[in-house]
């Protein structure tokens, strides 16, 4: 067996992986540990020309090597604050009214894409299988391809793929399924954003599809299939409940004074649904007299691209809004939300979800939202809290056990969480076993070793195949 090539805009370093790390790192290291191989991909360091052109960086672990490259400022403002961030992120997430295309920023994203490859084929052998993660990088394989690469290459989208008639205002749209279809496998959360990708093959590609996801487009054939990104439950109960009598636990209970707590945890984004949540939490406590003084919302929402203009101005939005409702029902003793616009451990985020009688996860568009699975994961099976969550999350196909609401309804969300913040300990029991159940079906492992087992299951291109070769 082959070494495995894991490919991600990102690579976590070798201590992110062992602690703090989410749900990719911990999926790919595990595999990385066990067949041994690479982790190639941007540092997350801007630096000169001349430092880009001399990666990558080489760190060993075991049998994992990290290996890093810097990008220039012109390839970062083009290819990760442009098209990566600018466009394909606003429109996979159904926002075309904040999207923003520019040629030269596709320009940039494809050049970076090429440049990347580049530096990836002089450490691969000839029976590595390469494993490329999310939009950042949907054309590598095509470069790959142009270098002569014949390796098995498979693609795991994280994000939402949108429906046809969204994805074509992206003007290089044909371009971009082009570029997956040099793909030998295509893997997607939910069958909802499979269909999404066939229905743009049928359609506008004058592809077909056939039994088992096999697509045929652009004169080439590939493989699509579902892969529901996972936790390990076990593992997180585990250290929810040894990390519960920690002190920053302690005081977060001291400070509640028996109130109820409703917990979110999300990154700074518009497409997290968090002003329309606030929203809903501020009709609970004025159509909800009795709860005003009696429940907590605390919002986390660590700050994600600050110097993008659309990402400074949500959180502007947000300020106003939390500082809005505050000022409308704090008391002395009292702040209905909590807004903390920071980063915390991982481990901490669990112990404290423990801690709450409510998981507040409401997106408006989402992948998967792995902090669903975190929540429900973490919480004490003698006495837990209740999920409450988007039907617009990828997780909400798995989650049968939560109350799920549409966003766009406030008074919607505001019902769920009154019935939530009343629901029966039997209730709540027997909707934190399903749940439990459905994690544990389909876990972390599962998702990996699943998506590899198909990947290696594809019969390697003979040279020239595919498209795109030399």
């Amino acid at each position: 067996m082959g070494r495995l090539i894991v490919v991600s805009n990102r690579v976590a370093t070798p201590t992110e992986t062992k602690g703090s790390a989410g749900g990719l790192a911990v999926g790919v290291f595990g595999a990385l540990k066990d067949a041994g191989g690479v982790w190639f991909g941007w540092s997350g360091d801007v630096v000169s020309e001349t430092v880009a052109n001399a990666g990558p960086m080489l760190e060993q672990d075991g049998a994992v090597t990290f290996a890093t490259v810097g990008l220039t400022r012109k390839d970062y403002d083009q290819y990760y604050r442009g098209f990566s961030n600018a466009t394909l992120w606003p429109v996979f997430h159904y926002r075309n009214d904040l999207a923003r295309y520019e040629r030269d920023e596709y320009a940039g994203y494809r050049r970076v894409n090429a440049w990347l490859a580049h530096k990836l084929v002089k450490l691969l052998e000839p029976d590595d299988i390469i494993w490329i993660h999310d939009y950042h990088l949907i054309p590598f394989a095509e470069a790959l391809r142009s270098e002569g690469v014949t390796n098995r290459i498979g693609f795991f989208l994280h994000i939402p793929f949108p429906a046809p008639q969204i994805l074509l205002n992206i003007p290089p749209h044909e371009e971009l399924v082009k570029s997956l279809s040099c793909y030998d496998l295509l893997g997607f959360q939910t069958a909802t954003d499979q269909q999404a990708f066939h229905d743009y093959v049928t359609r506008h590609a004058r592809g077909t599809v056939s039994a088992g996801g096999i697509v045929e487009a652009f004169g080439r054939k590939l493989r699509t299939g579902v892969y529901r990104i996972g936790v390990f439950p076990d593992e997180i109960a585990e250290q929810a409940k040894r990390y519960e009598s920690r002190q920053h636990v302690l005081e977060l209970k001291q400070s509640l004074e028996g109130r109820k707590l409703i917990m979110s945890v999300d990154r700074l984004d518009y497409s997290k649904g968090l002003v329309e949540r606030f929203r809903a939490f501020e009709l609970l406590l004025e159509r909800s007299p009795e709860w005003r003084g009696n429940v907590t919302l605390v919002q986390i929402a660590p700050p994600t691209r600050s110097d993008v203009a659309t990402y400074q101005k949500i959180r502007q939005d947000l300020e106003y809004e939390a500082g809005r409702i505050n000022g409308r029902y704090s008391g002395l003793d009292y702040t209905p939300i909590r807004y903390l616009n920071q980063q915390y451990d991982r481990w901490k985020l669990m112990s404290l979800f423990r801690e709450s009688q409510i998981g507040f996860v409401t997106p408006l568009h989402d992948g998967m939202n792995l902090v669903a699975k975190e929540y429900v994961a973490a919480q004490n099976p003698d006495d837990p809290g209740v999920l409450v969550l988007s039907i617009f999350a990828g997780a909400a196909a798995e989650l049968s056990g939560a109350v799920l609401v549409n966003p766009h309804d406030a008074i919607g969300m505001c019902e769920a969480l009154q019935r939530a913040l009343q629901m029966p300990l039997d209730a709540r029991q027997r909707r934190h076993e399903i749940n439990m159940a459905a994690l544990r079906e389909n876990d972390l492992g599962v998702w990996r070793d699943s998506f590899l087992r198909d990947l290696r299951s594809v019969p390697v291109r003979r040279s020239g195949e595919g498209g795109g070769h030399k």
